[in-house]
């Protein structure tokens, strides 16, 4: 029988590193985790599970130390937990950072419901909220990549201000959001326009790698949408075959979730937002991440040398310096 392990029921912030016996993978490719991380399994309302890739503070064995929020970090489309598990997680729980990666319904090793999508921006970010409510204790920092990212607007869409605590809120308190290459408010279309106008042959390529899947069996194609040309293509091959299982379904249904976009704005204005974008981003363009940061009335910041997939590319210290300096800048 597979034993699935829950966190629902753990007190608040006493995740223990547990390994998962005996659970069948959801992927045929699966991912070792490094030292000091641990994979659970949360469970939702719905009684469907989602992966966590925990990496807890190295600093929190030193009393004296200060210890940051908990960082919450939400994948975007053909990825999972292990894309932060490989880089980041372990940069920034030396950081003094309790780290928490999900896998959203359908992808990775988290459940997949019924249907032909994993969910909606409603269900996706309910999931988040839900997580945060039953697992967190201090208002976390969520990060999101991608259509991460534009989840993570939706979240912060549905938090309510201190106006509104009377009203039960579904959407804990943040301590901070980044939006990293995040899809804007708008979503993809816009993206997806300016290429077909201004560069027809780079909106084929990105039409064939994504739409079409070619990512997954042309290993030039899948550096040209995802990492820098410096990636060494052993790297590029291994994060290849990675995300070739890590969706069993798409996140969205593109064209539902068009008619629900823009995002609303949102209405707790003391929630810190950091715009991060990357020069060589084959996917979201220098205007989205411009609209992003116009959106939330911040000055987007753009990585020179880094792609699309920044917590993965080679020159991955350069955007988690970034934030690391950000979130130092929270803790003041």
């Amino acid at each position: 029988m597979a034993i699935v392990l829950s966190i629902q029921h753990l007190p608040k912030m006493t995740l223990n590193p547990i390994a998962v016996l005996n659970e069948p993978r959801k992927t045929r490719v699966p991912y070792e985790l490094k030292q000091g991380q641990s994979r659970v399994f949360h469970q939702l309302p719905s009684g469907l599970n989602i992966e966590v890739i925990v990496q807890k503070s190295v600093k929190e064995k030193n009393p004296d130390s200060r210890k940051g929020p908990p960082l919450v970090f939400v994948h975007g489309s053909y990825h999972s937990a292990w894309c932060w598990a490989e880089h980041w997680l372990p940069f920034f729980s030396n950081s003094g950072f309790d780290c928490f990666a999900l896998s959203l319904l359908g992808q990775g090793e988290s459940d997949t419901p019924s249907g032909t999508v994993a969910g909606s921006l409603q269900t996706h970010a309910g999931d988040v909220a839900d997580f945060i409510e039953r697992n967190l204790s201090l208002p976390p920092v969520l990060l999101g990549h991608s259509f991460g990212g534009l989840i993570i607007q939706y979240y912060l869409a549905k938090m309510r201000n201190e106006l509104h605590y009377e009203m039960q809120n579904l959407y804990p308190k943040l301590t901070g959001a980044a939006l990293i290459c995040s899809v804007p408010p708008s979503g993809n279309s816009g993206l997806v326009w300016r290429y077909l106008f201004s560069k027809p042959i780079a909106a084929f390529k990105v039409t064939r790698s994504l739409a079409a899947k070619a990512f997954q069996t042309s290993l030039s194609l899948c550096r040209e949408t995802f990492f820098s040309a410096t990636m060494e293509d052993n790297s590029v091959l291994r994060y290849q075959e990675l995300m070739k299982e890590s969706s069993r379904v798409p996140l969205f249904d593109l064209r539902k979730l068009n008619e629900s976009l823009p995002v609303p704005k949102m209405t707790d204005c003391s929630t810190e937002i950091l715009v991060l974008g990357a020069k060589d981003d084959f996917i979201v363009d220098a205007e989205g991440l411009n609209e992003t940061g116009r959106f939330y009335n911040v000055k987007p910041i753009c990585i020179e040398g880094v792609a699309h997939d920044m917590m993965l590319d080679s020159s991955w210290g350069e955007g988690a310096n970034v934030i690391l300096s950000w979130l130092n800048g929270l803790n003041r």
